[in-house]
């Protein structure tokens, strides 16, 4: 009974050491996501002055771009995938790797070759393990990814967009999937599809009123040419924000589940030792009052 005793005691012990590193990580994971809010914010106002910008040049110029051209009989596409370089996130990872097979299986279906480009350790050992290859590696930046961290996953992808279709390594479609941060609760994964850029025709007023009175220089055509090629860095630049506070709120759930089973476990643990310790004193008892009494029955015959 002691030798039970000091393991239960022993276990209680550990799952209290694990208890603090889990809670510790919550409040971390807590205050990084209020972080990676407030960037997300602060890139809104950027990606919504260059899309007005774009839609003016748009409607001043003829939209000929290789960024808008949809090429004819697409066979490839890449497929950015957006992952986490950390684990203890619950299945933040694997919802992204999952949607990402779903869209890799849909363009197999319609007759298209999928390029992976992993964005995330996690990614990137999803399909070493595997032994499947991929078009580009992107790492330690899911935390806190900076716009150069965009800009060079984008420019990749730009690059094979832009080369010939008839090149072995072009591409006909960029597809990008990622953590849509909807709030503290919700995140769920999605897949967009970023190049060709969809131009549409509408008499409706833009969001945020009538757009300004740009004047262009040297041309509409040619700030047009200059915008696209940022535009599409700034949607993967949005992605690569929401992705980061989302896996901040999953780290922040996955490690508050885990602090809560921890103190379910010490509560059952120090039960457990309670009714150890309540039996092995009842039996110690139990042995004090037969010896007593077998003393005094011999005392008596006696």
């Amino acid at each position: 009974m002691p030798a039970q005793l000091r393991v239960l005691r022993r276990r209680i012990r550990s799952v209290q050491a694990t208890k603090k590193i889990t809670r510790a990580m919550e409040l971390i994971s807590a205050s990084r996501i209020v972080k990676a809010q407030a960037r997300v914010n602060e890139s809104r106002p950027y990606a919504e002055e260059l899309t007005r910008a774009l839609t003016a040049a748009a409607s001043k110029a003829t939209v000929d771009h290789p960024l808008v051209s949809e090429h004819e009989s697409p066979k490839r596409a890449v497929v950015i995938l957006v992952t986490s370089d950390r684990g203890l996130a619950g299945a933040y990872s694997s919802n992204v790797l999952r949607e990402g097979e779903a869209l890799t299986g849909l363009l197999r279906s319609e007759g298209k070759e999928a390029v992976p480009f992993l964005v995330g350790r996690k990614a990137v050992s999803f399909y070493r393990f595997r032994g499947r290859s991929n078009g580009g590696e992107w790492t330690g930046f899911s935390d806190a990814p900076k716009y150069s961290d965009a800009k060079a996953v984008a420019d990749a992808a730009v690059e094979l967009f832009l080369r010939d279709t008839e090149a072995e390594d072009g591409v006909d479609e960029v597809h990008i999937v990622y953590t849509e941060f909807v709030n503290m609760v919700t995140q769920r994964p999605v897949a967009h599809r970023i190049l060709p850029l969809v131009v549409e025709e509408t008499t409706e007023e833009p969001e945020g009123g009538p757009l300004p009175l740009y004047e262009f220089e040297p041309s509409a055509e040619q700030v047009l040419d200059a915008l696209l090629p940022k535009y599409v860095v700034s949607r993967v630049w949005n992605a690569l924000l929401q992705a980061s506070a989302s896996e901040h709120a999953a780290r922040r759930r996955a490690m508050k589940a885990a602090t809560d089973n921890a103190d379910e476990l010490v509560k059952a643990y120090t039960r457990e030792a309670n009714a150890a310790r309540q039996a092995a004193i009842t039996q110690e008892i139990s042995e004090i009052v037969g010896g007593a009494n077998a003393l005094a029955d011999a005392t008596a015959g006696s």
